[in-house]
């Protein structure tokens, strides 16, 4: 039996999603939960690796058992018994042999977090990232726009990764600014390594000012990272949703 899980975590204590040595990790939790409840040692897929300190609202994944004991919609609940608090399972539910949680993604959507503010605020700052005043928000909203549609992201990707191609899809790029919240979401077929917090860095270093819409589409078209803003602390951003065929 196949299930897939829509799992919800705060990745602050966690090295990332997959499992590695000497590291306490999300897929390595869960794995431990699955062992407790069924007896069966598995290897669970997501959707994607979320980095070290970055969170989720709506990561998927799935794995196999050989015994169908326990109904698939009672996963949820009895995995949560075993997990720490800081990771829950929202829902459990049977999906066919053929389904792959990693591979059959078709869109995935990140938000990015930042306050604007003078001081830390205490209550902020474990999933927002703190901004200056001053930002040009309309300005970052134009350049917003340069970024939908498919193009070769190797600019905006870190070291690190193997994948085979940098080009990506960007269907949305929304920016919203409430005079103390300061939100990017952002919907893609995929996303390489530290791509979005590097966009979400070479937006705000437009909104001061320290580059041009020009550079942005420069830097997509000649791969050149200098161009671009920092990569941003990985407590800002949250995978929001997973959205399959």
């Amino acid at each position: 039996m196949k299930i897939m899980l829509t799992i919800s975590y705060d990745g602050t204590a966690y090295s990332g999603w997959q499992v590695q040595p000497n590291a306490d990790t999300v897929q390595e939790r869960i794995e431990q939960a699955i062992f407790k409840v069924t007896g069966e040692s598995v290897r669970v897929t997501g959707s994607g690796r979320t980095d070290s300190g970055v969170h989720a609202l709506g990561q998927t994944a799935h794995f196999s058992v050989e015994k169908d004991t326990i109904p698939a919609e009672r996963y949820a609940k009895a995995l949560n018994a075993y997990l720490p608090p800081d990771i829950r399972v929202l829902s459990s539910q049977t999906v066919s042999d053929g389904f792959d949680a990693c591979r059959g993604a078709k869109q995935k959507t990140y938000k990015y977090s930042c306050y604007i503010s003078d001081i830390e605020l205490p209550l902020k700052e474990r999933y927002a990232v703190r901004m200056d005043n001053g930002l040009d928000i309309e300005k970052m909203k134009k350049g917003a726009l340069v970024f939908i549609g498919t193009h070769d992201f190797k600019g905006f990707c870190s070291t690190g990764s193997s994948i085979k191609t940098t080009e990506r899809t960007i269907y949305a790029l929304n920016i919203d600014f409430n005079g103390l919240d300061l939100t990017f979401s952002i919907t893609g077929n995929g996303f390489l390594y530290n791509m979005v917090r590097i966009i979400v860095g070479t937006l705000v270093k437009l909104g001061e000012n320290k580059c041009r819409i020009e550079d942005i589409e420069e830097m997509l078209v000649s791969g050149n990272r200098e161009l671009g803003g920092k990569t941003l602390p990985a407590k800002g951003l949250c995978l929001e949703s997973v959205i399959y065929k």
